[in-house]
């Protein structure tokens, strides 16, 4: 069947790929999504919905608790989004493993994902069996990209020229990029006064100058020029 971010459709013919017995746990708000990801997932004898959440912090809460193999998890949450979700449970959790599956499909946010600590990044609307490849494929220790943005982001991260990161590395202070290279390694604010040993009111404000200097809204897009432009 068709993962799709209203529903599912009907299934296709395709082989299923081999897979070894897993604990996972789906953040996802969507209760149709929900419900259709346990009820796929779970044809499968291999596969076990160990838990639910529906917003970026329960997820957290409940991977620490539950500590499954793999999370399949979903970037549009509510209160904390799914990347910064992602970097919080693999700065505990290391080894588990997670699936993004979402309806959000730039390369910033790809790119963000997989920096965050993401193992896979799908597009809602794959076939099931392409999200049970992508299982697979990381419980090898592979990364997993979905051949709609794969092509796309790997044009996007290929090697930034010297002039190129020389010219943004020239707009950011000593300080700043040593800010913006914990900001890449998904440091919360707090941890990175603490690392640098200087005030939260002076980090915020290191924060908001790299965002001023690369034109950029918020830390996900600093990290995402940060690693385009082989800055970190």
């Amino acid at each position: 069947m068709f993962i799709g971010a209203t529903g599912f459709n009907p299934p296709i013919d395709t082989p299923s790929p081999t897979l070894p017995h897993l604990r996972i746990l789906v953040v996802e708000d969507d209760p149709v999504m929900q419900l259709g990801l346990k009820h796929l997932l779970e044809d499968h004898p291999q596969l076990t919905i160990v838990g639910q959440a529906s917003d970026g912090y329960s997820g957290i809460d409940s991977a620490l608790k539950l500590k499954p193999d793999l999370i399949v998890m979903d970037i549009g949450l509510p209160q904390l989004d799914g990347i910064a979700a992602t970097q919080q449970i693999k700065s505990k959790l290391p080894d588990v493993r997670i699936v993004m599956l979402t309806s959000h499909n730039t390369e910033h946010e790809t790119i963000a994902a997989l920096s965050s600590g993401a193992d896979a990044y799908c597009i809602k609307g794959i076939g099931i069996e392409r999200l049970l490849t992508a299982i697979t494929v990381v419980q090898e220790g592979a990364i997993y990209l979905d051949p709609q943005i794969a092509r796309r982001v790997l044009d996007k991260l290929q090697p930034p020229s010297p002039a190129v990161k020389n010219a943004k590395a020239q707009l950011l202070s000593p300080r700043e990029l040593e800010v913006l290279k914990l900001i890449v390694e998904g440091r919360s604010n707090p941890e990175i006064a603490e690392t640098l040993f200087l005030s939260l009111s002076t980090i915020k404000a290191h924060i908001r100058s790299i965002m001023n200097k690369l034109a950029v809204d918020d830390r996900v897009q600093a990290a995402v020029v940060a690693l385009r432009s082989g800055l970190i």
